[in-house]
């Protein structure tokens, strides 16, 4: 599994908007598809919610990606 470790400079960010960011999807209607179709963990458990808002101390997992957010 490979790490990321992104830094928030904000309260939060939006899921897709992080997945974007971190270039783990291609556009914003793909990060949209993969929240839709259950691909996307928040904290162990599956997130659903496209605007599930990130904030420090959540870890994402992502097709073998885990994102810690600091």
């Amino acid at each position: 599994m490979q790490v990321h470790e992104f830094t928030l400079t904000d309260e939060y960010i939006h899921l897709i908007q992080l997945l974007k960011t971190l270039s783990l999807v291609g556009s914003g209607g793909e990060a949209k598809e993969v929240v839709r179709e259950e691909l996307v963990y928040c904290n162990g458990d599956i997130e659903t919610r496209m605007r599930y808002k990130v904030r420090k101390g959540d870890e994402i997992e992502f097709e073998g990606n885990l994102i810690k957010v600091v």
